[in-house]
């Protein structure tokens, strides 16, 4: 089976050629794209924004503008699919577990502790398994491009230090609007309140919720530290994000186009994924420095969260697809033995 990026090959490759050559080897119309996005724009989500954009401008000769809309200024993740769907907004990256709400099988990338690194995720994502889920997107009205780096979500609070696997009981922690995140922290023991983004600051400062869970650079930027003391490197959760488009959207370009938009996609995913990748080290190092409490759990504690939301992994399992699990485990231990 073909995996994503041999799917978009035949695509791609005349996309680069057509950039080689110029604007005026292809047919370009003036176009004007919004590309929603949660995070901040000096955030890795957002340069890997700002570079598919200046792809995109270039290689049309200044027909297309895809034009940035960060910090969830046109809705959180949830109205920004309908939004796509609608064609309102032409494109957006987010979590992609967050289209479990359109394709239950994207539920397989929140599945807890899935991951050791971002290599293993991208061995999965750019393979069979990442067509897979993004054959599902068309009949729901997105196209998707590509899987971004957010990184290890990690878990903070304002109450008190996390050392030990019993400490999350009775935290109120704010989640992502997906129903495996509400799963893990309530076997956790934890009362998970799912919200969206843009509304995160304000429950933290306000003490709405007591904590959250974030990448590190998503916590830095979005200045979190300066209302939560405690942060713990979990890990428990990586996310990979999906580049994707409206299909209303889509279906008006035309074939130089839309070669010309998968490769962009295809360089600006290569830069978003290193650069977030290197960001994440710095970004604990600068929450520390900035007065945040961190705690890294003991292996045997990890363990212990680890042991507690194997129910939830088993849940979830049948309903992404015992055959759909299966080859994702295959293709990441593959990956495990190749290292």
């Amino acid at each position: 089976m073909k995996g994503f990026k041999g799917l978009l090959a035949g695509l791609v490759v005349p996309g680069l050629m057509l950039l080689a050559g110029g604007a005026a080897a292809a047919e370009y119309k003036d176009r004007s794209v919004k590309f929603a996005f949660q995070n901040v724009k000096e955030h890795p989500q957002g340069q890997g924004a700002q570079r598919f954009s200046d792809l995109v401008e270039k290689g049309s000769g200044g027909k297309i503008k895809v034009k940035l809309f960060p910090g969830g200024t046109l809705g959180g993740d949830v109205q920004t699919i309908s939004a796509l769907q609608g064609g309102i907004v032409e494109m957006s990256v987010m979590n992609a577990g967050i289209l479990v709400s359109l394709a239950k099988e994207f539920a397989l990338v929140d599945l807890p502790f899935l991951f050791n690194n971002g290599g293993e995720a991208d061995a999965l994502l750019d393979g069979p398994v990442g067509a897979t889920l993004m054959g599902k997107l068309p009949e729901k009205g997105l196209v998707g491009l590509g899987f971004w780096d957010l990184g290890f979500r990690n878990l903070t609070n304002n109450r008190h230090p996390v050392a030990t696997a019993k400490d999350i009981a009775g935290l109120k922690v704010r989640v992502i609007q997906t129903p495996i995140y509400i799963d893990v922290f309530k076997a956790l023991g934890a009362n998970p309140v799912p919200l969206p983004f843009p509304e995160l600051y304000t429950a933290l400062e306000t003490g709405t919720v007591d904590g959250q869970e974030n990448p590190f650079k998503t916590i830095e930027l979005t200045k979190f530290n300066e209302v939560q003391k405690y942060l713990t490197v979990t890990r428990h959760i990586y996310n990979p994000q999906s580049l994707i488009v409206s299909k209303k959207f889509w279906d008006t370009l035309n074939a130089d186009e839309k070669a010309l938009f998968q490769s962009a996609a295809a360089e600006a995913t290569a830069f978003q994924r290193k650069l977030s990748r290197e960001q994440d080290a710095e970004a604990l190092a600068s929450l520390k420095a900035k007065g945040m409490t961190v705690n890294e759990l003991p292996p045997e504690e990890l363990a212990k969260i680890r042991e507690t939301v194997k129910p939830v992994v088993e849940k979830y399992k049948a309903d992404i697809g015992e055959a759909l699990v299966g080859e994702a485990f295959a293709a990441i231990e593959k990956k495990r033995a190749s290292n």
